[in-house]
């Protein structure tokens, strides 16, 4: 087969690109989130509960359901990156799940059965910063230059 008929592939556009890299970083902390050392007190985990001890990198408490949403959330954004208009949803809902996940830190108790998720403070302060990067990068990267109007 020579160059010519060999099929080409399009080239990923910056929202696909940021859609895939916020995917593969997710999926690459739901794996981190199930390895012992990476993960203190790893054998505090729970499956969902404010009594999970378990923290990844010693910083972010986390539980088994924590982890999986991190895996699903990460498989969402490398199947949602296939296209621009997948990538850009993707990145502007997840961002407002982030949001709405950070609201939900400050309202309820670290120590309430509602933080089943669990969720500290870490956690709320990274969901703040990733709703606001996600929804930045959503934005951002699909803005159409201004095209300027002229009169005759």
């Amino acid at each position: 087969m020579s160059a010519r008929t060999q099929p080409t592939r399009a080239a990923r556009t910056p929202v696909q690109q940021a859609a895939l890299l916020v995917g593969a970083v997710f999926l690459l902390v739901g794996i981190l989130g199930f390895i012992p050392g990476i993960t203190t007190d790893y054998d505090t985990m729970e499956f969902a509960s404010h009594d999970s001890g378990a923290e990844l990198l010693g910083i972010f408490q986390i539980s088994i359901l924590h982890n999986l949403v991190h895996l699903a959330f990460g498989v969402a954004g490398l199947a949602l990156a296939r296209t621009a208009s997948g990538a850009r949803t993707y990145l502007l809902a997840g961002g407002a799940i982030y949001l709405v996940l950070w609201l939900y830190g400050l309202i309820i108790g670290h120590d309430s059965d509602a933080n089943f998720v669990p969720l500290n403070t870490a956690d709320d302060w990274l969901h703040f910063v990733l709703g606001i990067g996600m929804i930045a990068l959503g934005t951002l990267l699909t803005r159409r230059p201004a095209t300027a109007s002229r009169r005759m």
